[in-house]
């Protein structure tokens, strides 16, 4: 696969781990349990270290080399991250409900 289509992927995989929290009642797609909203951000940030480390492994395979970052990056992709997160953010704690609703008539 070209590295272009390495960072489609990766920017993929980013976005689906992105949105599980809001589309999975799973924990960590494992466990089964009832998930607060806190559960749902911690499970967020955890898929946000593993799409990094995934970014990080993938970096290193095309370069041979991991460069350094400054917070300010750290800061933009998290940022991106919680861009990526809207639809099932959107999906989980409006679009559901609007949707299960039965519609009069």
């Amino acid at each position: 696969m070209a590295p272009a289509g390495l960072y489609g992927f990766l920017i993929l995989v980013a976005f689906a781990a992105a949105n599980m929290p809001w589309l999975s009642d799973r924990f960590l797609l494992v466990f089964n349990r009832d998930k607060s909203v806190w559960l749902r951000w911690l499970e967020w940030l955890v898929m946000y270290a593993l799409a990094g480390g995934l970014s990080v492994a993938l970096e290193y395979k095309l370069t041979g080399t991991r460069h350094a970052q400054g917070w300010e990056f750290y800061v933009t992709t998290l940022c991106l991250f919680l861009v990526f997160a809207l639809p099932g953010f959107i999906y989980h704690y409006d679009l559901k409900r609007l949707l299960s609703r039965k519609m009069p008539g």
